[in-house]
């Protein structure tokens, strides 16, 4: 019996996504009027599907307006190295659907921090802190919604780094952060303040609670149990698969490992 075709991205996204929700300005408490609903996820591709030569994606865009989705296992490899995006993903106060893998993903939030925080939230901020001087040099000004995103990234790199604890929601910052978006604040100003949090951020860095490294056995654990556990279910892919994992092959067990 030929094996069913691949499922469609969409079809990943919509049936097998483990964790949905609301990120952007949405996320940070500084969304007004005009501000767009970004929607970001994690879908679990069905493990028969990595028999196969095409492999699932690691990443989906769509199908709805705004929308992106990481494959699980490529969502914890990037939250292992502390991506800004991926780690704020997991703590967002906008939560759109969660199952009871995005549960057990939700409960492991504080495996994947670490100082590498420091690093790569530090090293995107360099980066977005030179385009804004070249907008400078080159206009006059910055894009201020840039340079508002900028401060207020640094804000949540100090304090993780100070207290251990992620949290993307600004809180009383807003204002202070919506006026700069509204070009309120001069540039020299704001310069400042970047340059500011830039200094505190590596001062928290030599004090953070936080370990060296993410805890990276316990997600691999929980990455095994979940593909394992998928490989098991019913479903229209591979039956042979499903006798290896439980451990039948041909009427026999496997040889037990050394």
């Amino acid at each position: 019996m030929r094996p069913e075709p691949p499922e469609s991205h969409e079809t990943l996204v919509r049936d097998h996504t483990v964790y949905a929700c609301v990120m952007g300005s949405r996320a940070f408490g500084l969304a007004t009027e005009d501000s767009d609903t970004d929607r970001r996820g994690v879908f679990l591709a069905p493990t028969a599907l990595f028999w196969r030569f095409e492999k699932p994606p690691t990443h989906v865009e769509g199908p709805r307006e705004e929308q992106f989705s990481w494959e699980l296992e490529r969502f914890c490899e990037l939250a292992l190295r502390a991506n800004p995006n991926i780690l704020e993903c997991l703590h967002s106060p906008l939560v759109d659907s969660v199952d009871d893998t995005g549960l057990e993903l939700l409960s492991l939030r504080e495996a994947f921090l670490s100082r590498r925080a420091y690093e790569t939230f530090t090293r995107y901020a360099h980066g977005q802190r030179r385009k804004l001087d070249a907008d400078v040099r080159t206009h006059g000004a910055p894009r201020w919604k840039h340079a508002m995103h900028l401060l207020r990234l640094l804000m949540s790199a100090r304090d993780l780094l100070r207290t251990g604890v992620l949290t993307i929601d600004v809180g009383e910052a807003r204002e202070s952060l919506l006026a700069v978006k509204r070009g309120e604040v001069p540039w020299p100003e704001v310069e400042a303040r970047m340059n500011r949090l830039a200094r505190e951020c590596e001062e928290a860095a030599r004090h953070s609670p936080l370990p060296d490294e993410p805890d990276r056995r316990r997600v691999e654990g929980f990455l095994v149990r979940t593909r394992r556990a998928s490989a098991l279910q019913p479903g229209p892919y591979d039956e042979v698969v499903q006798g290896v994992v439980r451990g039948r092959s041909n009427g026999t067990s496997p040889p037990s490992a050394a």
